[in-house]
C-alpha cells in the first residue's frame, strides 16, 4: 500500500504508456482476437526491422518461448546442456522438461554472467546446447560461448528475458545465438502483463518453429495460403499469445525509446551517486564489460555478506522501501541439488547471498531516487 504522502516506495510499478486500451480495442474490434493477427504481425515486423532479428514468434512467456527452443534442438533425455547456476528456474526447468541434464557453470567474478572460461572443461560427448543468461541486460562473452559452439558442434540459446534493446560489440543481444528468449514480464522494460517471444536466426528451424508455435498443426502456412488444408503434422502447445496480449505489447514498443532513455537515466543517477561508497568498500556496483551496453533494466549493489544483506533490506524496509535479494543458486535448489555434479559454483552463491535490487521502474520519480540513496548512505553512515 502506499500512504497519502506516496512515501512507501515499491520494487516495481508497471508502465503504462496511455495507448494500451486504445490498440487493445482496435484488437477486440477487429473480431480476430485469438492470435496470430494484426498485432502479433506488427510486433514481429517490429523486432525484425528494428534489430535484424531473425523469424519473431511471440509467445505467452519467456518460459513458453525457452521450451520451444528446447523442442526445436530436439533435445532428448540425458542430453546435457550448460548454463549459469544464477538465473531464474525457467532457464533450466525448459530442458528438464526435456529429460536433459543441466550441467551448471559458475558466474564471472564481478559479474552474475556464465564465466565463459569455465565452460570448456563442462562439456562432454553429451553436451548439446550452451545457455548464456545476459543478466540485467549485460551481455555475456558471445565471441568465447560462439567460438566452443563452432568448435563442438553445440546449439547456444541465448536467454535473453531481460535483455532488450541491449548490444554485444554492436550486435543485438538475441541475434547472435541458434535461438533466443525475451519476456515481456511486468517487471521487464517493456511489458505485455505477461508474454515473451522466440528469436530464430537459424533458417533450418522457421518452419517448423511456426508449427510448433501453433500446437503441432500447419494452421499459419494454411492462413498465408501456402497450403490448401492444415492439420497436425508435428509435437507443438499452445504458445502464441492472443491478439489483447499482442496489442498491449505494440502499445509499449511505440514508446521503446523513451522508455529506454528513462531507464538508463534512473541507472546512472544510482550509479554516480554511489560510486564514492564503492570506492571505500562498502559494497560493489554493477560491472558492464567494455563489450556490452546498458539497458537499464535493474539496479543492484553486491555487498560484502549475506547478514549485511540482510540488515540493509529490513533497514530499508523500515523506511518503507521495497528492496529485494535475487535468484537462489539453482545447484543449490531443493529440486536439483541432489542431480548436481558437486562443483562449487562461489560466484553464483556469492550473488545469491549478497546481491540486493534497489527499486527500479519507469515512474520512479527524482524525489523517490534520492531518498532510497539518502537511505542507503544513512544505514552506512550509521555503522561507523
Amino acid at each position: 500500500m502506499v500512504d497519502q504522502e506516496g512515501k512507501y516506495i515499491g520494487f516495481n510499478t508497471p508502465h503504462l504508456t496511455g495507448k494500451e486500451a486504445h490498440y487493445m480495442y482496435d484488437a477486440v474490434s477487429t473480431k480476430k482476437i485469438s492470435g496470430n493477427g494484426k498485432y502479433t504481425k506488427l510486433c514481429h515486423q517490429f523486432f525484425e526491422e528494428k534489430y535484424g532479428f531473425g523469424k519473431c514468434l511471440l509467445t505467452t512467456s519467456c518460459t513458453d518461448a525457452l521450451e520451444m527452443a528446447a523442442i526445436l534442438i530436439d533435445i532428448k533425455p540425458g542430453d546435457e546442456v550448460i548454463m549459469p547456476s544464477y538465473t531464474f528456474v525457467s532457464t533450466a526447468n525448459a530442458f528438464v522438461l526435456r529429460g536433459a541434464n543441466i550441467i551448471f557453470a559458475d558466474s564471472e567474478p564481478n559479474n552474475p554472467n556464465i564465466d565463459t572460461s569455465k565452460i570448456e572443461k563442462l562439456i562432454t560427448s553429451k553436451t548439446k546446447a550452451i545457455v548464456p543468461v545476459h543478466y540485467a541486460g549485460v551481455a555475456c562473452d558471445m565471441d568465447k560461448i560462439m567460438e566452443l559452439s563452432d568448435k563442438y558442434n553445440l546449439f547456444v540459446i541465448e536467454d535473453a528475458a531481460q535483455a532488450i534493446d541491449s548490444f554485444y560489440k554492436g550486435r543485438p543481444l538475441g541475434s547472435i545465438g541458434h535461438l533466443s528468449a525475451f519476456s515481456f514480464h511486468e517487471t521487464k522494460n517493456i511489458i505485455a502483463g505477461e508474454g515473451g517471444m522466440l528469436i530464430v536466426n537459424e533458417e533450418r528451424f522457421a518452419e517448423r518453429a511456426e508449427i510448433i508455435w501453433e500446437k503441432g498443426t500447419n494452421r499459419a502456412a494454411f492462413w498465408r495460403g501456402d497450403v490448401d488444408k492444415y492439420g497436425w503434422v508435428d509435437i507443438g502447445s499452445s504458445f502464441l499469445p492472443s491478439e489483447i496480449t499482442a496489442a498491449f505489447l505494440y502499445a509499449q514498443l511505440n514508446d521503446l525509446g523513451d522508455i529506454q532513455t528513462k531507464r538508463k537515466s534512473i541507472w546512472e543517477k544510482y550509479n554516480s551517486a554511489f560510486e564514492t561508497m564503492e570506492e571505500v568498500g562498502n559494497f560493489s556496483l554493477p560491472n558492464i564489460p567494455g563489450y556490452a551496453t546498458n539497458n537499464g533494466h535493474m539496479f543492484y549493489l553486491v555487498l560484502p555478506s549475506s547478514d549485511e544483506r540482510s540488515s540493509l533490506i529490513d533497514w530499508l524496509r523500515k523506511q518503507e522501501i521495497h528492496a529485494v535479494f535475487h535468484y537462489l543458486s539453482l545447484h543449490k535448489s531443493e529440486f536439483y541439488e541432489g542431480k548436481h555434479n558437486g562443483d562449487e559454483l562461489v560466484n553464483s552463491d556469492k550473488f545469491s547471498d549478497n546481491l540486493i535490487r534497489l527499486p527500479f521502474f519507469y515512474d520512479l520519480t527524482d524525489r523517490e531516487i534520492n531518498r532510497v540513496i539518502d537511505c542507503i548512505k544513512k544505514y552506512y553512515s550509521r555503522q561507523h
